[in-house]
C-alpha cells in the first residue's frame, strides 16, 4: 500500500478528487451498515437528504486528497491552492496573549486546516499544536506522524501526555487544534445533545479554553469543486462557553451547538457516516 500512497500523492489535485468522487459512491454502495447510518444521521439533523447527498462522493474525495496533503513538499506553498477567510480574527486573538483553541469538525477537509494556520500565521504568532489518534497500521501510522510534524506544526496523541503539550502550548500563547465531535474514551467527555440526539462528547475542548483564558474560534476548509483548492474559514464561537469549567455538560452543549452551526452552512461536505453516536470505548489505563 505504502508505493500505491506514495504514487497518489504525486498525482494533481484535480486527479484525485475526480476519482474520489466514484470511490466514496463505491463505498457507500457495498456497505449497507454505511448507508444506514448515512440516511439516519442526515434525518436526526433535519437535513434534506438532497441536500447531503453530495458528501456521499465528498467522503471519497476526502480519502484520496490525503496523500497529496500528507506527502506535499514542503516547499511547495499552500497558498498556490487555499484562501484563507476570517484572518483578523487570529490577530486579534493573539493581540489578548492568552493563546487559541481553534475547533472543527469531520467537515470538508479538516486536514488542511493546521497546515494552513502553519503556513500562514506560525512565524509570527509560533507553532500550531493538534491532537490527533495514530492510525492501527504500522506503514500508514508512520507517514501520518511524519506528515502532521510539519515546520509551524507539532502533531501530539491523544493521550495525557499529549494534553500536557497542549496545555504548555496555550500557556506559551500559541496555538492549538482538534476535532471535538470524536467520540472519547469513557471518563474524558459528557453526554451532550448533538442534533437533538445525546452524543458522548468531549470535554477537553472547552477545558483547555477554560483553564489557560485561551480564545476558541471555528475553522473549517472547504473543498472546492474541479479540484480549484480550499477556502480555510476562521469563524467565532456563536455563544460564549462556561467560565466554569467544572459546568462540563453544558460546556459540551456549547461545543456541539458550534459543530452544528458549521455541518449547517455545508451539509453536501460532513462526514455523516461517521459514528458519532456510539458508546464511548473503555479508558486506557493511567
Amino acid at each position: 500500500m505504502r508505493p500505491l500512497f506514495r504514487w497518489l500523492s504525486r498525482r494533481p489535485l484535480w486527479l484525485l478528487h475526480a476519482l474520489g468522487g466514484p470511490l466514496g459512491w463505491l463505498a457507500w454502495l457495498l456497505s449497507p451498515t454505511y448507508r444506514r447510518r448515512f440516511d439516519a444521521h442526515v434525518q436526526q439533523a433535519g437535513i434534506a437528504p438532497q441536500a447531503a447527498r453530495a458528501a456521499i462522493a465528498e467522503a471519497g474525495r476526502m480519502a484520496m486528497e490525503l496523500p497529496f496533503l500528507w506527502l506535499r513538499p514542503a516547499e511547495r506553498p499552500l497558498a498556490e491552492f487555499v484562501r484563507i477567510e476570517g484572518g483578523e480574527l487570529v490577530d486579534a486573538a493573539h493581540a489578548r496573549g492568552r493563546g487559541l483553541v481553534l475547533l472543527t469538525p469531520h467537515l470538508g477537509c479538516f486536514e488542511i486546516c493546521a497546515q494552513a494556520y502553519a503556513e500562514r500565521y506560525a512565524a509570527q504568532y509560533g507553532p500550531i499544536t493538534v491532537l490527533y489518534r495514530p492510525a492501527r497500521q504500522a506503514w500508514l501510522r508512520e507517514e501520518m506522524e511524519g506528515s502532521r510534524n510539519r515546520p509551524g506544526l507539532t502533531a501530539v496523541p491523544a493521550s495525557l501526555a499529549g494534553v500536557r503539550q497542549m496545555m504548555r502550548a496555550l500557556r506559551r500563547g500559541e496555538c492549538v487544534g482538534l476535532l471535538p465531535d470524536q467520540v472519547p474514551p469513557e471518563g474524558q467527555g459528557e453526554w451532550a445533545p448533538f442534533f437533538g440526539r445525546p452524543a458522548y462528547t468531549m470535554t477537553l475542548a472547552a477545558r483547555l479554553a477554560q483553564q489557560t483564558g485561551a480564545t476558541t474560534l471555528l475553522i473549517w476548509g472547504e473543498r472546492l469543486a474541479g479540484g480549484a483548492g480550499y477556502t480555510v474559514r476562521f469563524q467565532p464561537l456563536p455563544e460564549a462557553l462556561p467560565e466554569d469549567a467544572a459546568l462540563q455538560a453544558e460546556s459540551a452543549a456549547v461545543v456541539n451547538r458550534a459543530m452544528e452551526s458549521l455541518i449547517r452552512q455545508c451539509p453536501q461536505q460532513y462526514l455523516w457516516g461517521y459514528h458519532r453516536y456510539k458508546a464511548p470505548r473503555p479508558a486506557p489505563p493511567a
